[in-house]
């Protein structure tokens, strides 16, 4: 089975981990923003943030190296034994931008440019937290190219939730999911 990352929104993780049989996911979620895990998941990291740019907003979380760190190291160690589920509220913000560095980290001979131009066509939504992706790019000494990369596809388009999408690590193809 090739490698490949499911992208979510909250409200649709149960049906993306059993169709696409996931068994490893990343939440990224506010503090105490409950939710309950699909059963089917057997490994599962949470990551307590909010979507945010910049820190010192409040009580508001911004996202962390330490998020960043904790990315990383699940991601390199998922066994590509089925599809990463990788989750947020609505699938637009945080969880692209924690793909998009779960897919650097495993298979860091993706070109960047290539990477971002594939996410925006599988989603026209998403806007990859840019806190997160400066993070990774750093994580990952990607010198750069990781965030000009996601700067050049700009803002995706206004959404109330993001469609799930698919990340196919072997030749890159991303393509949005359909519900056939």
């Amino acid at each position: 089975m090739s490698a490949a990352i499911i992208v979510s929104p909250l409200e649709r993780i149960g049906e993306m981990a059993a169709r696409h049989g996931c068994r490893q996911m990343i939440s990224l979620m506010a503090e105490n923003h409950d939710f309950a895990r699909p059963g089917m998941i057997d490994r599962h990291l949470v990551l307590r943030m909010n979507d945010i740019a910049f820190a010192g907003a409040g009580d508001l979380v911004a996202p962390g190296r330490d998020h960043v760190d904790q990315i990383i190291d699940f991601s390199r160690r998922w066994a590509a034994d089925g599809p990463l589920l990788v989750h947020c509220w609505m699938g637009v913000s945080r969880s692209p931008a924690a793909a998009m560095i779960a897919a650097l980290a495993v298979a860091p001979e993706i070109d960047d440019g290539r990477l971002a131009e594939a996410l925006r066509a599988a989603s026209p939504s998403a806007t990859p937290n840019r806190r997160l992706v400066a993070l990774g790019d750093a994580a990952l000494a990607r010198g750069g190219r990781f965030a000009a990369a996601v700067r050049t596809i700009g803002r995706g388009r206004d959404c109330r939730l993001n469609a799930p999408f698919r990340l196919d690590l072997d030749g890159l193809a991303m393509a949005p999911l359909r519900d056939r």
